[in-house]
């Protein structure tokens, strides 16, 4: 099987497509190099090119293809920056989706795993959200990633395109091997930047927002999927539309949710030695 990796340079695309080789697929990385990095790209070509430039959304199909599954990660997904600059999400993630697709269709290919997020839920009345629960964004970010899951079911009805959206929070964890891992700019996640202050490389040290939440420890609670169990759950989403004909939408989780206090004394056990952190309140 050939797999065209969308964003395969960045730190959830660089994972899949190393669990895509070990499972002896063929794997093709289209990425701007915005935010990824060449040289996580370890296990395929690499096409650099941008899904704002329709032309090389349709270079990459007819110079690489035919491919028999499309993945897609090239999102904006700071919801920060898209409250600042909403301009920017709805071009790249909505606009640049849909030249895809476009380009998916022209050229005969319809079976696409879609990278979407629990984002587009907003806030919701329950602790544990399941697929019937209402979307509705609060962000710019998760804005966009609604709109792209409402396009890909008029796409299957319209071309018959096949989908698979997955719906996650926080991804976490890096390759037990330590062959690639998170490296963002700025890093925005708890547990690298828990880490950093530990060795230094934070110098505004470790932020906490918040101990005020309702919660056993009053710190925020998320649900965090391990990097390598996101993987595995996007390459058995492509074996699903294999077998199934539609535009589906899963959501992904442990079933379990930790606070940022949780998470910093993991840290203090695996490290040995005590985190500083700075609290700062704020209004909930």
């Amino acid at each position: 099987m050939k797999v065209l990796v969308l964003g395969g340079a960045g730190y959830i695309g660089s994972h899949i497509c190393k669990q895509l080789f070990q499972k002896g697929q063929e794997v093709v990385v289209f990425d701007n190099l915005s935010t990824g990095h060449a040289e996580a790209v370890k296990w395929g070509a690499l096409f650099v090119g941008d899904i704002l430039n329709q032309e090389q959304c349709e270079q990459v199909f007819s110079e690489h293809g035919p491919f028999d599954l499309v993945m897609h990660f090239c999102a904006k997904s700071l919801v920060g920056e898209s409250v600042q600059h909403p301009a920017i999400y709805f071009r790249n993630n909505v606009i640049g989706t849909v030249n895809v697709l476009d380009a998916m269709v022209k050229t005969g290919h319809k079976k696409l795993v879609f990278s979407s997020t629990a984002a587009v839920f907003g806030i919701p009345n329950v602790n544990k959200i399941d697929e019937n629960q209402p979307r509705k964004p609060i962000n710019p970010y998760g804005q966009s990633k609604k709109m792209v899951e409402d396009i890909l079911q008029d796409y299957h009805h319209a071309y018959g395109l096949k989908s698979v959206c997955l719906r996650y929070f926080n991804a976490c964890g890096a390759d037990p091997e330590a062959e690639i891992g998170e490296r963002h700019d700025p890093e925005t996640h708890l547990i690298p930047n828990i880490l950093k202050s530990v060795a230094g490389s934070n110098q505004a040290g470790l932020k906490v927002f918040g101990n005020n939440y309702p919660t056993a420890d009053g710190t925020c609670v998320r649900d965090y999927i391990h990097i390598n169990d996101l993987a595995t759950a996007h390459i058995l989403a492509g074996d699903y539309i294999e077998q199934h004909d539609g535009a589906y939408a899963f959501n992904l989780g442990n079933g379990n949710g930790f606070s940022v206090f949780d998470v910093i004394k993991a840290a203090v056990k695996v490290v040995g030695a005590d985190i500083p952190y700075d609290l700062s309140l704020i209004h909930i």
